[in-house]
């Protein structure tokens, strides 16, 4: 049979099409529009997903048996608010992960609602991308179109709707609303009363390995699929890269270099950082799962390298990096390009390059923000390392992760074993997995994953080059602390 891996990203839709085996058969891309209003915000039309990932699916098939097509599962940006009317309308664009307009509304919940109640109910605090936030500020500045909410979606339930007629969601993608009791599995209902929300507004929760319903008769058609497919409720992007990358099961993780940067470790056991300096969700595979999340990743490179520096050799920037420069860079840099979320959740912070002299060279300030970088994902690792989680190897994925010279940093840096995989293709390769799982060609996503995805290299950390980087990393934390208070100032 076949199976269809969907990740609906914030710029473009990419799909796959994968066997039972596992093997990638064909891969489509479709881009779509996004919308920025006013500065600071970020918008698109659910219409333009749904288009594209049909013509997408379509195209995917072409020259392909689709009699065979079992299953679609579905990876998407996660937080963004998508409200529909009673005839299941969207009444608005949707608000998107990047959106900055909820300043107002995460200072109320996190210093007036409390952040002790926010972790207690949701096992997390507020953060700006987050759904909760999003429908406070709808709700004070748009008070007519949220009167006439019926349900509220995210942005990869509102294709699976459409595929489907089911008003669903996943336990992985809910995670991240501020809406749902993540121990429990369950909406909190001390936060639907705080944003003035009944539950039957909200979608069913599924694991995300549950098939959700059928294709519509109409979209089958449309497809040019049997209506026999089975849908499954998929993840939020993160989980389904997980998926994806084989990061299932108690003590697993992955690094993504992607945009954003995220470490992603799992456990069989609920837990909250006390900080709320990682985010707490559960996972696509039924468990759950920490995760650290850094607005800005290979984005920081993308910046340098295009923006700054104006090369596109990437490789050839860094090839006067060598070995022995590791662990002796003099100049360091804050990845907050975008602000920051783990573990500072600090929107004022901003990048900045230290240590700058006159004997400095292009290639130490490439090689400072490859290791600002993976200060910053160390940062992350050390709160889960305070909580007692043993983490020794890591899987490492996403564009920045093609670079030899960035792995070995990273793993130096944190101390891990870092293994590479065969499949690239995170969040879509995770959904078709998951349909896999639904539709019963594997008995659970730790049988899959551990079937399905294959490493095809490893980097260890050196010792000596490790040292080294420990007494970088000492220096490089006392930077932000010592900064926090300018950053506001120079934001205006």
């Amino acid at each position: 049979m076949l199976y269809i891996g969907v990740d609906l990203g914030t710029s473009a839709v990419k799909l796959l099409l994968m066997d039972g085996g596992g093997k990638i058969l064909n891969i489509v891309s479709r881009e779509y529009p996004l919308s920025f209003p006013h500065p600071g915000w970020s918008e698109q039309d659910p219409a333009h997903w749904l288009r594209e990932t049909v013509a997408g699916i379509r195209a995917l098939t072409d020259g392909f048996d689709a009699s065979q097509v079992a299953g679609i599962g579905c990876g998407g940006q996660m937080h963004g608010l998508v409200a529909l009317d009673e005839h299941d309308n969207v009444l608005r664009p949707a608000i998107l992960w990047n959106d900055g307009r909820t300043a107002e509304e995460v200072e109320y919940l996190n210093a007036v609602v409390g952040k002790d109640k926010l972790s207690a109910w949701t096992a997390n605090i507020a953060f700006a991308g987050f759904t909760a936030p999003k429908l406070l500020w709808m709700k004070k500045h748009e008070p007519e179109l949220f009167a006439r909410i019926a349900k509220i979606m995210l942005p990869k339930d509102y294709v699976n709707y459409m595929l489907t007629g089911v008003h669903c969601t996943d336990v992985s993608d809910a995670s991240g609303m501020l809406l749902f009791d993540v121990e429990h599995k369950r909406w909190s209902r001390e936060m639907l009363d705080i944003c003035g929300l009944r539950e039957d507004q909200m979608a069913r929760v599924y694991e995300s390995y549950e098939p959700v319903g059928t294709l519509k008769p109409d979209m089958a058609r449309e497809l040019g699929l049997p209506e026999t497919v089975k849908v499954c409720a998929g993840a939020g992007d993160n989980a389904a890269a997980a998926v994806g990358t084989g990061t299932v099961g108690p003590g697993a993780c992955n690094i993504s270099l992607g945009t954003s940067g995220t470490i992603f470790i799992t456990s069989d056991r609920f837990g909250v950082d006390k900080h709320n300096a990682l985010h707490s969700f559960a996972h696509a595979d039924g468990s759950y799962h920490l995760m650290g999340c850094m607005l800005s990743a290979a984005s920081c490179n993308k910046w340098w390298m295009d923006d700054i520096v104006g090369a596109g050799d990437y490789a050839g920037e860094q090839k006067p990096i060598t070995a022995e420069k590791l662990g002796r860079n003099h100049v360091y840099f804050l990845p907050y390009l975008m602000g920051e979320r783990s573990p500072i959740n600090d929107t004022d912070a901003r990048g900045c390059f230290l240590g700058l002299t006159m004997d400095t060279a292009r290639a130490d300030m490439t090689q400072a923000v490859l290791e600002g970088v993976a200060f910053g994902i160390r940062d992350c690792l050390e709160v889960a390392r305070s909580l007692g989680v043993d983490v020794k190897r890591s899987r490492i994925c996403g564009g920045g992760a093609k670079s030899p010279l960035w792995r070995q940093i990273i793993a130096n840096v944190c101390g891990l074993t870092l293994e590479r995989i065969e499949s690239e293709e995170g969040p879509g390769y995770g959904g078709a997995i998951l349909a896999a799982v639904a539709c019963g060609e594997y008995g659970s996503v730790a049988e899959a994953a551990g079937k399905l995805v294959k490493v095809t290299g490893t980097v260890e950390p050196d010792p000596a080059v490790a040292a080294r980087y420990e007494e970088q990393y000492k220096r490089f934390k006392q930077i932000y602390p010592t900064l926090k208070a300018l950053f506001p100032t120079l934001n205006g």
